[in-house]
């Protein structure tokens, strides 16, 4: 049957205010910003500085008080801990520089195949694209080896969460909580939703939300703020085309050998069934979220659906189906609105997942018989509209209940229909301003002649977290190589840039003499900097 469907309606998300991330004792990872008691140039017997030794400070001779002894130590960063850049012996650890007695050690260089500090990975080079960023931040699809090396890519639905998938179920369907992307979805029982973390969605029980379940980025993996960042939550701008997943059932006709009696049955040439049928399903969804049999005929004239046992088939997963999931990618018309629509609707002709049973169209023969689900969650703000025009059957759920009903196997002409969610029904569905709900659309192509599809989303926004590091506030982040603060950052040996770069320091390959390096990554130095007949006994 020709059919024409479109849908048109508007979300908006919860829009939080300006947060500022703090510390109150933020580790800079270069520099020393307790104490300037033994400036670069001042040196002791060895010729090496004493690097923030206070005059009441624990005896230097013991590794891990937080002050480096030159004749005995490398490094002191205030533990005893191994694995972290400075040993439980205090030596240096490969990949490692630490420039300051008493704070973390950091990374010495992103590129050298050595993950250290806090990097993400390292395998070996800068360049982006291939697993591991310019900036040693791991890359979407791929996993990275934990202690640096090559990436390779992931395979998301093989259940083995990896990399920066932020799930991994098994599987490659939509609308199950983990998408075929291996990303969080919103969870949804029966219309109603609650915001995962990592899902893009800032809701008030989360102080952000990045899209993202990673560490180090401002937005925690538990949605928390962390320090060093200032995160501001807004809806995002509209982007040139939004892409949603779609679920599809193929099915073959009921007189073909697995046939589904549904499908393109016998009485679909009689001409008195092609009329609107509504009554078709029940008002609300079941409790598996699909659409639940009332009636064979409704308020047809003939009998169009079998029993319940049939119709409970049209959207789950069974013997007589075959399931393709795709997308469907609606291009941005004025503002924030967007559209599909296409007069030539055979989504799985080619599909090599669906069944090889094909109509003819009096052209071609193409795949006619399937049913497609779509669901889009959304935070009510009141006023958003629905308007469409289909033939075969379409049913619109918002928040579980049935808000447009246009079941039967007809011409387009019988199938038009509206609702806008005013403030009546608003109490009809249950819906509040400010929760959270979805749009299920259900579709079902069960008799050839023309296959149209028309959609259309309008101000279909979100709220989305962005957070960007502070340079200047005295807490390095991971896109930052140093920060000291602003009166810190001068650039000078051992000290962070304006820019929240590094100055000088041991273990760039320059020696600085003015500085009391005797070498500088050269064969016999040692990895502070000085020969090996000065090392540390």
């Amino acid at each position: 049957m020709r059919r024409i469907f479109a849908l048109s309606f508007v979300t908006v998300g919860v829009v939080a205010g300006f947060a500022a991330c703090t510390n109150t004792e933020p580790p800079s990872g270069f520099g020393d910003a307790s104490t300037d008691s033994a400036p670069p140039g001042t040196f002791p017997d060895g010729g090496f500085p004493l690097e923030g030794a206070a005059p009441d400070a624990t005896p230097t001779g013991l590794c891990g008080n937080g002050v480096k002894n030159a004749d005995t130590e490398l490094c002191d960063d205030g533990n005893k801990t191994s694995g972290d850049g400075c040993t439980d012996g205090c030596r240096i650890e490969p990949g490692f520089t630490c420039p300051s007695p008493g704070r973390p050690c950091v990374a010495v260089e992103c590129g050298d195949g050595i993950r250290a500090g806090d990097e993400d990975c390292d395998d070996g080079n800068k360049a982006s694209s291939d697993g591991c960023s310019a900036t040693c931040r791991a890359e979407d699809g791929f996993k990275c080896a934990p202690n640096g090396g090559a990436c390779s890519p992931t395979t998301c639905g093989d259940m083995n969460k990896e990399g920066t998938e932020q799930c991994d179920d098994g599987n490659l369907d939509p609308f199950d909580g983990c998408d075929p992307a291996c990303k969080v979805e919103p969870k949804c029982t029966n219309g109603t939703c609650t915001s995962v973390c990592g899902d893009g969605l800032k809701f008030p029980g989360e102080d952000c939300d990045d899209a993202n379940t990673r560490n180090g980025d401002g937005c925690s993996s538990t949605c928390k703020l962390e320090a060093g960042f200032t995160c501001t939550h807004a809806k995002t701008a509209p982007p040139t085309s939004k892409t949603l997943y779609i679920a599809y059932r193929d099915f073959k006709a009921a007189a073909s050998a697995g046939g589904h009696p549904d499908f393109l049955a016998a009485n679909f040439t009689d001409t008195a069934i092609n009329v609107l049928a509504t009554g078709l399903v029940k008002p609300l969804l079941d409790s598996g979220g699909r659409p639940e049999f009332l009636s064979r005929r409704g308020s047809g004239a003939l009998d169009i659906i079998q029993d319940a046992t049939t119709f409970s088939q049209w959207f789950r997963d069974t013997a007589f189906s075959k399931k393709v999931v795709s997308t469907l990618t609606l291009a941005q018309q004025a503002g924030d609105t967007y559209f599909f629509d296409s007069a030539d609707f055979f989504p799985i002709d080619t599909a090599a997942g669906a069944w090889p049973e094909r109509q003819s169209d009096g052209v071609a023969m193409r795949n006619f018989l399937f049913t497609s689900e779509l669901r889009i969650p959304f935070t009510y703000k009141g006023g958003e509209s629905l308007s469409f025009r289909g033939d075969d059957d379409v049913w619109v759920f918002v928040n579980g209940h049935l808000a447009v009903d246009l079941g039967g196997v007809k011409e387009a002409r019988f199938g038009t229909g509206s609702i806008v969610l005013d403030a009546a029904n608003a109490a009809r569905f249950g819906l509040v301003v400010g929760g959270f709900y979805e749009f299920a659309v259900f579709q079902a192509e069960r008799n050839p002649t023309a296959s149209n599809y028309r959609l259309t989303l309008s101000d279909f926004d979100r709220v989305l977290s962005t957070c960007k590091s502070e340079c200047g506030d005295g807490v390095k982040t991971p896109d930052e190589l140093c920060d000291e603060g602003r009166e810190r950052n001068t650039g000078g040996y051992g000290r962070c840039t304006a820019d929240c770069g590094r100055g000088p320091f041991c273990g760039d390959g320059i020696v600085q003499n003015a500085d009391g390096e005797q070498c500088d990554s050269t064969p016999g130095c040692t990895a502070d900097c000085r020969l090996v007949s000065n090392a540390p006994r």
